[in-house]
């Protein structure tokens, strides 16, 4: 017999159901929740919530109004997910067995809502017991939804179709694996295909929606079913559902990585298809996904050369989509005053370290002013990609409800036409400037402030792309650009600093007196002002464009440092919490840029009392430590020896944080309860750290003996622990005390060496974390070599594992370059303090240390690490037999180096010359040995080295 509740306690759980979610009582209600609370006890109350759940009317017990009962009814689904959530493992049998076969009776029900709570729940069970452990479920969804009794409503049909929805969204992988000898995907995709015909416009919508969760995986039952994928989306090109086209759309963007042949073969109808999609302005969410295309097809290697006889087509839709629309300039309309209220919590956006702590060289990749940034605002540190935990019917208890969400600081159909027109700007360069500048004419000067601000967003969206072509323009452009940083309207002054900043290049690169006087410093200066602008999001937008222009101008700024200088103190007191995070990033450009420059008495008197009264502000839990941490490293480089005075309590600080930070760590390992600190902490004083002992040399000696705990002890703690991104600026900072207090870290070689040697195994670095596991393995091997290098002899207990470990990174193929060449250096340098005990293994790594080094600039890293290298090959010059002629010619391309500590000459030169004699000793034909060697090389040793 099926388990059955009794009346009395399902009397009680319903009427607590009902006022757990009534805000009129808050008694009432805070009673119930105690109440519901103690219920969870009950082994039966899972069985009590699916009971209420699927009951579409009140049983006789209970004595409720309509509405009374559904509150309950979504209160008892709430808390069903809930407890399935937390303890599915504590579900007996039976209550289980009892949840799967009622449980879908939710989606028969009239009511929309309980349909949808019901495929919440479906959802949570298949996440908590697999998809393999209800078996049953996808033949009854399918059932269901393909309505094989001829019975089943339409009403019922979606709610399975949206519960299916939500199983294959959670269980994409699970589904395309083989079981038996079959793929649950080969059933379940021509179901999709078929349920897209469906009467039901949301049946349809979601199938699609369905099937384009499994397009970016290439699931091999879809791909098998393509041309059936195809034709069912040109049959749905036309649907009266805007939900079905867009998802349409979606399906054919898509399809431009899976399958972009598909894509060429019909592209001329699905451009006119695309843009009457993006017109459909109705529908932003519409017109968003089919911009979405272009962007799309414009980043295709195979396709972006397509879309030139069209760009007529393409270019004016999404000039047209960049305008606000009528909802959003109405919210934005008149913007405000706002520069002196506090921050809402909710405007802080989270903050996470960004380490700068990888040796090697090379370009960073970021481009500060991407167009995706297009509102002017600081790039976030927020994935994209984040989401809540609401599931479809559930309410945000901590949201405003007022849905005003301020249409900057979501992408939307503005930024993704802008970020479009950049992609295509950059592909055809001046034949979108030639369709662009009719509407930049006809709209900069728009009396209209939504058409205004669009056509100066169009202006710096081509900036990168057509920059040729604009360029003739810019004396007439760049003035008036300036003049629109006084718009009454707010979001144009944000736009028209993003802009400016866009065009910062031109500007820096004036070279006549006349034009700088005439351009670049009124640029500079409006930008500075904006800074202080009345409006927070200009502020904002100012200071993004001016470390922009400071990226730009480089050392050009330095003769323009103090009044810079004295705007960012301004701003200092003036600004709220959102935007001291900007400031941060405008005060390290400047450092990293004019270096030294800032070292000049009037400049530290100004900004340091500024940088230490935020440092004192803010606490030792702040997420604004981060990016303070990471402005004081770039201000402490470029002060150098001027950093002193501030050194000692930053220097504190830090060995603060970092144990606090370790001690919370070994907390939460032994106690459950605890949550692990945030690893960011760590890195950013890493960092720090690193970027004093740089500033203060060998003065910095004292501030590492004193430290307290020791500090090569928490050094070592870092150098294991388990985040790729701690150990990777340990390794830097270990590094740095090699170069500047060898004499410290000396004492300490037998406890880092170990785990350094531990780290440069390469079988630790982890499949899933390949990248930041080899830039941790790229700073051990930087820091093994300056170790090498400053501590000689002392390394001799350590000659034998470290040779192995480098020998295997220089031997293999798949080590990223940077790697291998530090490796190679390190190695090399190995020689210098045991070359008798590297000797007999020269023939094993000699050719591929060669071959690594002849990428490598003549540097004094390299010049280094050959002076080792010779030394080796002097205690066994046979061993080099097969790789001789690759060593004579790095002997004939040396370069002279200067050693920066004493400006002297290396002494490899003469050490080249006296293993030269050796081997012409050694080698009866040397001269004809010698005319294997090219003829350039040959004429550099005989000029050289006389031989």
């Amino acid at each position: 017999m099926a388990w059955q509740p009794e009346p009395e306690p399902l009397r009680q759980l319903a009427g607590y159901l009902k006022d757990s979610l009534s805000g009129h009582n808050p008694n009432a209600q805070k009673h119930a929740t105690l109440m519901l609370a103690q219920a969870k006890s009950s082994p039966d109350i899972n069985s009590f919530l699916t009971y209420l759940f699927v009951s579409r009317t009140p049983p006789p017990s209970i004595d409720m109004t309509t509405d009374d009962f559904h509150t309950a009814r979504c209160a008892s689904a709430i808390m069903l997910k809930n407890n399935v959530r937390a303890g599915f493992k504590d579900l007996s049998d039976a209550s289980l067995a009892y949840i799967r076969a009622s449980v879908l009776l939710g989606l028969q029900d009239p009511n929309p809502q309980i349909r949808n709570f019901t495929g919440n729940v479906i959802t949570e069970i298949v996440h908590q017991g697999g998809i393999l452990g209800w078996q049953q479920l996808l033949p009854e969804l399918l059932g269901l939804v393909g309505n094989q009794s001829g019975t089943v409503s339409i009403e019922t049909q979606e709610g399975a179709m949206s519960a299916l929805a939500k199983v294959c969204e959670d269980n994409k992988k699970v589904l395309d694996k083989d079981y038996q000898g079959q793929k649950p995907l080969s059933v379940i995709i021509p179901k999709l295909l078929d349920f897209t015909t469906s009467t039901g416009p949301k049946i349809r919508a979601l199938a699609l929606g369905t099937i384009n969760n499994f397009l970016p995986q290439k699931a091999q039952a879809l791909m098998l079913s393509l041309d059936t994928l195809l034709s069912r989306l040109f049959q749905l090109a036309d649907d009266p559902s805007n939900d079905v086209r867009r998802n349409v759309c979606r399906s054919f963007v898509l399809l431009v990585d899976v399958q972009p042949e598909k894509i060429s073969l019909h592209l001329d109808g699905l451009v006119k298809y695309f843009v009457t999609q993006q017109r459909k302005t109705d529908d932003e969410e519409l017109a968003l996904d089919a911009a979405e295309f272009w962007l799309c097809v414009g980043e295709h290697d195979k396709l972006s050369a397509s879309l030139g006889p069209h760009l007529p087509k393409i270019v004016p839709v999404l000039l047209e989509s960049m305008v606000y629309s009528e909802d959003d300039v109405l919210m934005l309309e008149g913007g405000g005053e706002d520069a002196d209220q506090d921050d809402r919590e909710e405007d802080i956006k989270p903050q996470f370290a960004t380490s700068k702590s990888m040796r090697t060289a090379g370009p960073n990749g970021v481009d500060s002013g991407a167009v995706a940034d297009a509102n002017g605002a600081a790039p976030s540190a927020s994935s994209p990609d984040d989401d809540d935990d609401l599931s479809e019917g559930e309410i945000d208890e901590y949201g405003d409800g007022q849905g005003m969400e301020d249409p900057e600081d979501r992408w939307n159909l503005r930024k993704c036409s802008a970020a479009a027109l950049d992609v295509l700007a950059n592909l055809y360069h001046g034949p979108v400037f030639q369709i662009t500048l009719p509407y930049l004419k006809e709209n900069l000067r728009h009396p209209d402030w939504p058409q205004r601000e669009a056509a100066v967003l169009a202006l710096g969206a081509v900036a990168d792309g057509c920059m040729d072509e604009v360029t003739p323009h810019l004396p007439d452009l760049v003035p008036y650009l300036i003049s629109l940083l006084n718009d009454e309207e707010p979001v144009v002054r944000q736009i028209t600093c993003w802009t400016l900043g866009r065009y910062s290049g031109w500007a820096s690169a004036l070279t006549s007196p006349a034009d700088k006087v005439r351009f670049f410093e009124p640029m500079m200066e409006g930008i500075l002002m904006k800074m202080l602008d009345s409006n927070k999001k200009v502020q904002e937008a100012g200071a993004s464009a001016f470390a922009n222009l400071e990226e730009k101008a480089t050392k050009g700024l330095a003769e323009y440092c103090e009044p810079i200088v004295q705007q960012f103190v301004r701003c200092f007191s003036r600004y709220k919490d959102r935007n001291m995070f900007i400031l941060y990033d405008c005060i390290q450009t400047l450092a990293e840029h004019v270096g030294p420059v800032l070292a000049r008495p009037n400049l530290v008197n100004l900004l340091m009392p500024a940088l230490l009264d935020r440092w004192n502000k803010v606490t030792d839990q702040s997420r604004e430590l981060f990016p303070l941490l990471e402005c004081l490293s770039y201000v402490a480089t470029a002060l150098g020896d001027a950093f002193s005075p501030f050194a000692a309590p930053l220097f504190a600080r830090c060995i603060r944080i970092i144990h606090q930070n370790l001690m919370a760590y070994l907390a939460a390992v032994n106690n459950e309860a605890l949550d692990e600190p945030d690893k960011d902490f760590l890195v950013t004083s890493l960092d720090l750290l690193s970027a004093i002992i740089q500033a203060l040399d060998r003065k910095s000696a004292e501030l590492v003996a004193t430290a307290q705990p020791r500090f090569f002890d928490l050094l070592a703690f870092c150098m294991e622990d388990s985040s790729n991104d701690v150990r990777q600026s340990s390794y830097a900072l270990l590094g740095d005390c090699a170069i500047y207090i060898p004499d410290q870290l000396q004492q300490f070689l037998g406890t880092i060496m170990p785990i350094l040697v531990d780290q440069l195994d390469l079988d630790k670095v982890l499949n899933d974390q390949i990248q930041t596991g080899f830039s941790v393995v790229n700073n051990a091997c930087w820091s093994c070599g300056e170790i090498c290098y400053k501590q000689g002899q002392a390394m001799g207990p350590y000659v034998e594992q470290l040779l192995t470990r480098l020998n295997n990174i220089i031997n293999n193929p798949a080590i990223p370059e940077s790697v291998n060449e530090n490796a190679a250096i390190a190695l090399g340098r190995l020689g210098i303090g045991a070359p008798e005990k590297i000797a007999p293994y020269l023939g094993d790594f000699a050719e591929p240390f060669l071959d690594s080094m002849e990428k490598v600039d003549w540097t004094e890293e390299k010049d280094t690490s050959f002076v080792g290298f010779t030394l080796v090959v002097d205690c066994n010059p046979q061993a080099m037999e097969r790789c001789l002629r690759k060593y004579f010619e790095a002997i004939a391309r040396y370069r002279v180096v200067l050693h920066p500590e004493t400006n002297t000459s290396s002494k490899l030169k003469p050490m080249f010359y006296q293993i030269l004699v050796k081997y012409r000793e050694l080698i009866p034909n040397f001269d004809t040995f010698l005319s294997q060697l090219d003829p350039v090389d040959r004429q550099a040793l005989r000029q050289t080295y006389n031989i």
